[in-house]
């Protein structure tokens, strides 16, 4: 299986969204392909998470998936619908200076990549929709809990048989769930005909350019976050096997375990730097971090990471949750060390600059001469160089740990005013 992940974002130009898309290929270079699109609109989180814990967390031995997490990036960071306007809207017409050009131009040459061979449209929609009208919630205007097709069949297209796969799958996400309320109903907009707004929408785009396609709402008004996401990897499962996709994954799925899962946000490497931070249970803040005044890029294998340029410093997301903000000191960047000797509770180990350090209850380590070694929290008296100190866990103030459960310390290096990198000492 190859599996390519991007997760370099830069803006493109003036006039274009400050964070591109990111695609994700799972292959095994036979059969059929599959296309996820999350994160189209931004305040839909069960769209982005959910294709997110399938890059992490799933392996396809037979069949091609490819994801796009992260479609309206920008947009999945401020937690909005649409910043530059309802990008699902955008699809049949869209002016030259919008921003979210570039985006809807490349996301219309990658669905009608002759490989592609069915496309889902993740989304939370309003309430629960239901045939026939029962109050506010449960009605025929709603759009939670519901299998959306433009129209019944595509004809001529492998897949076509729209409104048959999405009632067999809605049927088989109805046998176990978590509430009786969250049944699954499949929705024909009756696009061509009935739905103006929908002739604008990236599904019935790929209908007209005979691509078959579907949306998958999970509900906005299912509060539980994990609820959704497994629903949603539920619908993947069933797509992928009527397409004779196979797969393998590393977990129960339950609702308990894809909670536990969410919790886990990867880590965030700066490369030029030599910075690398594990994010999971990062301070909400976190003061004087090391920044090139060069500005820096960052890369990480969760697709929803990102950092944006906040008024106290860089706020560092993952998808539509807000991590923590590093408050900066601007440095010149010296790339002259690679790695360093340390020890960790006595053991020794050469170590390579920009990793972690695990160590029990102590450690100490060594920079040659000409650079210093400052440990974030920890100070001796007329040491102004802590190269060589054997420092007890129980020696650090805990004010200034990386981490809320005080596990995670700042080992940085430097060379007369310039920064080196760091190390993280990790107390298991």
């Amino acid at each position: 299986m190859k599996k390519i992940i991007f997760a370099f974002f830069v803006a493109l130009s003036l006039n274009a969204a400050n964070l591109h898309f990111s695609l994700h290929k799972m292959e095994t270079g036979k059969g059929d392909t599959l296309l996820i699109i999350g994160g189209i609109h931004g305040n839909e989180p069960g769209g982005y998470f959910a294709p997110m814990l399938f890059l992490a967390h799933y392996k396809i031995t037979e069949g091609n998936v490819w994801v796009v997490p992260n479609l309206n990036f920008d947009s999945l960071i401020q937690n909005q619908r649409g910043i530059y306007g309802d990008m699902n809207r955008k699809f049949a017409v869209i002016k030259n200076d919008d921003k979210d050009k570039k985006i809807v131009d490349d996301i219309k040459k990658l669905m009608l990549e002759p490989k592609v061979s069915l496309i889902l449209n993740l989304h939370d929609g309003h309430g629960f929709y239901r045939p026939q009208p029962k109050n506010d919630l449960f009605n025929p205007k709603a759009w939670g809990q519901a299998f959306i097709i433009d129209q019944q069949a595509l004809a001529g297209a492998k897949y076509g048989n729209l409104g048959e796969i999405a009632s067999k799958i809605s049927k088989k996400n109805n046998v176990v769930l978590e509430e009786d309320v969250h049944e699954f109903n499949v929705k024909n907009t009756q696009t061509k005909d009935k739905d103006e707004a929908m002739r604008q929408s990236l599904t019935y785009f790929a209908i007209k350019n005979k691509k078959p396609a579907l949306a998958v709402e999970t509900s906005k008004n299912i509060a539980d976050l994990p609820t959704k996401v497994l629903y949603q990897l539920k619908s993947f499962e069933e797509f992928m096997q009527i397409m004779g996709i196979k797969y393998k994954r590393d977990f129960e799925l339950n609702q308990k375990t894809v909670a536990a899962l969410l919790q886990n946000y990867g880590e965030i490497e700066i490369p030029p730097l030599k910075i690398k931070l594990p994010l999971s249970d990062l301070k909400p803040q976190i003061k004087y971090f090391p920044i090139d005044a060069k500005g820096a890029v960052y890369k990480s294998q969760n697709p929803l990471v990102a950092t944006m340029q906040g008024k106290n410093g860089y706020e560092i997301y993952s998808g539509n949750i807000k991590i923590t903000t590093l408050t900066t000191q601007t440095y010149a960047f010296d790339d002259s060390l690679k790695e360093v000797e340390a020890f960790a509770d006595g053991k020794s180990q050469q170590i390579a600059i920009g990793s972690y350090l695990k160590a029990k209850s102590n450690f100490k380590i060594n920079v040659p001469d000409g650079y210093r070694l400052n440990i974030i929290g920890f100070s001796k008296k007329g040491a102004e160089n802590e190269s060589g100190i054997e420092v007890a866990k129980s020696s650090i103030d805990k004010n200034y740990s990386l981490d809320k459960s005080a596990k995670l310390y700042r080992a940085e290096i430097y060379k007369g005013k310039s920064f080196c990198g760091m190390i993280v000492v990790n107390f298991e």
